[in-house]
């Protein structure tokens, strides 16, 4: 995996609208706290309209912008400022090439996620991050956002997480890899299928969603049991689950998981459950494509990149 080179002062950050209509502040709020870090943000023409139905722009702008941001020499980092429903509609237009021979640093999350796996097929290693919303309300001091402009400095970052009852103890290494469940779910059996595992692969997954029925997140969790990819894991992180309604077979979408694990004998490497990661204010950055070490021990959860 192709490591982007690190950000300085000064470089350009290009702010792109790859799916769903976001609110303008935002997108100057982000522009304007990235410049007053030092950077020359700059907002592509299609990332505030205008808007076709729900999408930020029509398809043909936002792969405009996505190609633009790609082939520019000059920008040395991409944002997306909002994830919701449409990043998919990019895949064909984008060739993998175009990411491999032009490897930079790609950060969102939700369903940029299907970005991710665009990048990560092209061997570019991108980061799962807060976008648009989190850094303008948030600004410059969160911890958040400060780790994410750490990791484009050229940082390894080191997470860490409390206990839980959940969690499985262990130390697991291998290739980070995940991000919204039902966005990659949806990339099964096609290029992009970044939940398949492949025997001899190492891989740290992780995973979140938000307003998913405990069933339908078990439903695709059942895929990776019945494909054996589950299994082949040397380290599994459940991150938040959010706005969904407990249910009567389970309760919680973390005891549901923690009760398929064990229902189909899955074991042999550390799982960490409400890790900080997904559609909250306590997501981490997370390095897709980097090696990383996985520890769980009764004090809670260290990952380190390796």
């Amino acid at each position: 995996m192709i490591r982007p080179e690190r950000l300085r002062k000064g470089d350009r950050i290009a702010i792109i609208s790859p799916a769903t209509v976001v609110k303008e502040e935002y997108v100057r709020g982000a522009e304007k706290m990235l410049r007053e870090c030092g950077y020359e943000a700059e907002i592509f023409p299609a990332a505030l309209g205008p808007a076709s139905g729900t999408y930020a722009a029509k398809l043909e702008a936002r792969v405009s912008d996505l190609r633009q941001a790609l082939t520019d020499p000059g920008i040395k980092g991409i944002l997306c400022a909002r994830g919701g429903y449409g990043c998919v509609h990019l895949l064909p237009e984008i060739p993998v090439e175009l990411v491999s021979k032009n490897p930079k640093w790609m950060m969102g999350f939700s369903d940029v996620s299907a970005l991710h796996a665009l990048w990560e097929k092209g061997g570019v290693m991108s980061i799962h991050s807060p976008m648009a919303k989190h850094l303008t309300i948030e600004g410059a001091t969160d911890d958040y956002t400060r780790m994410l402009l750490s990791i484009l400095e050229g940082e390894k970052p080191e997470y860490e997480s409390a206990p839980h009852p959940f969690n499985r103890e262990g130390v697991g290494e291998g290739m980070l890899r995940g991000g919204n469940l039902a966005v990659l779910n949806g990339l099964a059996d096609t290029p992009y299928d970044i939940l398949k595992v492949m025997d001899g692969e190492e891989v740290i997954l992780f995973i979140e969603d938000i307003s998913e029925a405990v069933y339908a997140v078990e439903r695709m969790l059942m895929r990776l049991v019945l494909s054996g990819s589950l299994r082949k894991l040397k380290g599994l992180i459940v991150g938040r689950f959010t706005d969904y309604k407990e249910d009567r077979n389970h309760g919680t979408m973390e005891r549901m998981i923690d009760n398929l694990l064990h229902r189909h004998g899955i074991e042999g490497f550390p799982v960490a459950f409400d890790f900080p990661v997904g559609h909250v204010k306590e997501n981490y950055p997370l390095v897709e494509g980097s090696r990383v070490r996985l520890e769980i021990d009764p004090e809670g959860v260290v990952l380190r990149e390796v």
